[in-house]
């Protein structure tokens, strides 16, 4: 197993500005994932200061009293473009990817819009601003479905529908969240995940739950999903999605790390999901595993992590 606690090099980060919490629907996953990596940066010997939120983060840019910026602000204001914007503007250098890339991974309707016009493959969808819309959507799509807000994470807001009858009551469930419900056709068969850090993919995991769908549930407080990697299939079949992955995160613009999210129908054909651009980073996270499949500890992912920080270039 790689770590970099030996070779890795401090004093070169400066002050990192640890961002963490916020007052988005993943703000607990959020504070996990911040504490898993303020553990790293004390093992790696980093000077850091943990930072709650967008206006902590900006106060501390603005003084002078950080260098650079370790994300981990999950869904929108640190996920969404913000947080990279208002960094950009007082030049401070920011983990993973910028202000675009970062605004389209988080609207899953502008991810799937990019990813059909450039040919990737994606489940055919509706956008529904009102639950009244549901009858004309079930003319074009029938169940199974998912429903989701366009802009949240970690599966918030987000139902299956079996039923047509169903479908109104999930709509009206996901714009509690979102002013925009994403109802998409379901494909059925295993979820997979591709970890993107720097030009690579790492192993992908394959996902699998006794519940209806990889849920906020399954993903945080379950013991009885599975996460299978190596992933089972072929090496070939591996390396050709592995490639989708990344052709699919580099179409966004993303950069530095982040995951990317498909499923495999009954005849082996992806299907992409999603992006993330800020990625979990608990005891649960899926990058994490992958790293560690890929021989890397969890202190040198960080180290990696903290690497696309270091302000060379745009």
């Amino acid at each position: 197993m790689m770590t970099r606690r030996d070779t890795f090099d401090a004093d070169r980060w400066g002050t990192v500005g640890l961002a963490l919490g916020g007052d988005s629907a993943e703000r607990e996953v959020s504070l996990n994932s911040g504490r898993a990596v303020a553990a790293a940066l004390e093992r790696l010997g980093v000077e850091f200061v943990e930072l709650d939120g967008v206006r902590a983060v900006l106060d501390a840019a603005g003084d002078g009293r950080i260098d650079r910026v370790f994300n981990v602000l999950h869904g929108r204001g640190g996920e969404d473009g913000c947080l990279q914007g208002v960094l950009s503007a007082v030049g401070v250098p920011v983990t993973g990817s910028g202000i675009l890339a970062s605004a389209l991974a988080m609207d899953k309707l502008q991810t799937k819009r990019v990813w059909r016009a450039i040919g990737l493959p994606t489940p055919d969808w509706r956008v529904a601003r009102s639950a009244d819309e549901a009858g004309a959507i079930l003319e074009t799509l029938e169940p199974p479905l998912f429903v989701k807000p366009a802009r949240e994470g970690s599966s918030v807001g987000m139902r299956r529908v079996d039923e047509a009858g169903d479908l109104a009551p999930a709509i009206a469930n996901a714009l509690e969240h979102d002013d925009r419900a994403l109802v998409e056709r379901l494909v059925d068969g295993p979820e997979y995940t591709a970890a993107i850090l720097g030009d690579r993919a790492l192993p992908l995991i394959r996902i699998e739950t006794p519940r209806a769908f990889y849920d906020y549930q399954a993903k945080y407080a379950s013991d009885d999903t599975r996460y299978h990697c190596p992933c089972g299939l072929a090496a070939d079949v591996e390396a050709q999605l592995a490639q989708l992955a990344c052709r699919a995160f580099d179409a966004l613009g993303g950069r530095g790390w982040g995951r990317v999210d498909f499923l495999l129908d009954g005849d082996g054909n992806p299907w992409l999901l999603e992006a993330n651009t800020v990625p979990g980073m608990t005891d649960h996270s899926l990058v994490p595993m992958a790293a560690k499949a890929a021989g890397l500890d969890f202190d040198a992912l960080v180290a990696e992590v903290l690497a696309t920080a270091a302000g060379e270039g745009s």
